[in-house]
């Protein structure tokens, strides 16, 4: 998941930042290597909490009905 969430959005913002240059796949591999490990210990570390809290609000939406 971290990796395509970097992959992705790091063309995409490298995308925006410089358009398509000759220099484009280079600065986007640079970003990729950077955001990844970011990107994975961000998921791994909040998964958890984020799992908990849509499980809650799953379960208070059954509950209301």
């Amino acid at each position: 998941m971290s990796f395509c969430l970097a992959f992705f959005m790091t063309a995409w913002v490298t995308f925006l930042n410089l358009g398509i240059t000759a220099d484009y796949f280079y600065h986007w591999f640079m970003s990729f290597i950077f955001a990844w490990p970011a990107a994975f210990l961000i998921a791994f570390s909040i998964g958890p909490v984020v799992t908990r809290l849509a499980n809650t609000l799953y379960q208070r939406s059954i509950d209301k009905n």
